[in-house]
């Protein structure tokens, strides 16, 4: 499941379907633009509770099941915190957490 899910999100970033970063993905939610966040579960405790926050609010999907270094390896840079901005990739990866 793990590395269906970071091989099928390195996709979506070849794809260009992703926003990276706390704050452009902040603003992707509230925007309705971020169908899904993905964050990383090593993140700081107040990034945890921001995004938490908001995607409660907005209703929008978290996945926190991988670290940082996976998701670095994953798309090739070090984020810690990113939007799907695809309703197909983001219904995809979803399905692929549910397993």
């Amino acid at each position: 499941m793990k590395n269906e899910f970071l091989n099928f999100l390195g996709i979506a970033v070849r794809a260009g379907k992703i926003v990276s970063g706390t704050d452009l993905t902040l603003q992707g939610v509230r925007d309705n633009t971020v169908k899904l966040v993905i964050m990383a579960s090593d993140c700081s405790v107040r990034t945890h509770k921001t995004i938490n926050d908001k995607t409660t609010f907005y209703k929008v999907p978290v996945v926190d099941s991988f670290t940082s270094e996976e998701l670095k390896k994953s798309i090739g840079k070090d984020r810690k915190v990113m939007g799907i901005t695809d309703t197909g990739i983001a219904r995809r990866l979803n399905d692929i957490m549910k397993k």
